[in-house]
This record gives structure tokens, sequence and C-alpha cells, in this order.
């Protein structure tokens, strides 16, 4: 989907002086936004920016973003890894 915004032209100018991409920081602030809100998951968020897991976990790493894994995540990965190791 293809989304425009108008932005007023010092705020656009404030971006482009710094030679980034305005599109590319919408996106990135738009994935950050809604993976901390919980609407996105992790690989939601790689899908977005053509990101691989450990591309993504980086990029929340420089955003200071915590990654939301909860105890129930851990303990599913730690029966995963029992019944890997366990054959």
């Amino acid at each position: 989907m293809e989304i425009t915004i108008n932005l007023p032209e010092d705020v656009a100018n404030v971006f482009l002086a710094d030679g980034e991409s305005i599109e590319r920081k919408v996106l990135e602030a738009t994935a950050l936004e809604g993976y901390r809100t919980g609407k996105l998951s992790h690989a939601q968020v790689g899908r977005m920016l053509n990101l691989n897991r450990f591309e993504v976990d980086e990029f929340f790493k420089n955003h200071e973003v915590a990654l939301n894994y909860t105890i129930e995540d851990l303990e599913a990965d730690r029966r995963t890894l029992r019944k890997l190791f366990s054959k």
C-alpha cells in the first residue's frame, strides 16, 4: 500500500539537509510505534523494513526498544530446545 503525507517544507528540509530519506524515516517510525504498541510483530517489522531477524534486533537496540519476549515465550523456547537436544 502506498500512502502520501504532507509535511511543511521546513520540516521536510530538516530531513533533506541530513541526506536522510524521509520515506524511510516515516516507515521506521511507523514500524517502531507499531511494535511498541503490540500491533506489529517482530516478523512484520522485518517485512516492512526488509530486514532479517538479526537486523530487526539491531534496529530495535539502536532505537532502545525492548523485545516483546514473555516468560511464556521463554518457556516455549526451552521446551523446543529440550526436544531438539534430547534426540
